[in-house]
């Protein structure tokens, strides 16, 4: 079974209770529900993470490298911007990673720098565009 690594970023949290007029209404444990079921009508077995401390998520991510996971998703929220240190960590596992955006930081004037550390980036689908990632994920792995 494919194991994906699902990692939410600094602000996360927030998800629902700021920024509505972006992001929407949905908070961060709704945004997980919907993760979990695209997972697993998939066949995919995921581990969600969140933090606003980006050496704990450096720390997840090569944790995740010496368990074996196949992929690992980010949405990177508040580290879209200004973190080489996250950036060279993506760079150094093992297995792919893909960026997610709920809505498109690229229309707001907000290039994202993770994204030059991942193999592909799914922007502005809302919270669909995880499917659309652990979609592309498999069709990397089954590549490869």
């Amino acid at each position: 079974m494919t194991k994906v690594l699902v990692i939410h970023g600094a602000n996360m949290n927030m998800r629902g209770k700021a920024q509505i007029e972006i992001f929407g209404k949905m908070t961060l444990p709704e945004y997980d529900a919907h993760i979990q079921r695209y997972a697993a009508a998939l066949g995919i077995e995921i581990e969600i993470f969140f933090s606003n401390i980006e050496g704990e998520v450096i720390n997840r991510l090569h944790a995740a490298h010496d368990e074996g996971f196949d992929a690992a998703i980010l949405n990177p929220s508040g580290f879209t911007r200004g973190y080489g240190a996250l950036v060279a960590a993506l760079g150094m596992v093992k297995f792919p990673t893909f960026e997610v955006h709920i809505s498109n930081p690229a229309r707001r004037g907000l290039p994202s720098d993770i994204a030059t550390g991942c193999q592909g980036v799914v922007t502005g689908f809302g919270v669909a565009g995880y499917d659309l990632a652990f979609r592309g994920i498999l069709a990397h792995l089954n590549r490869a």
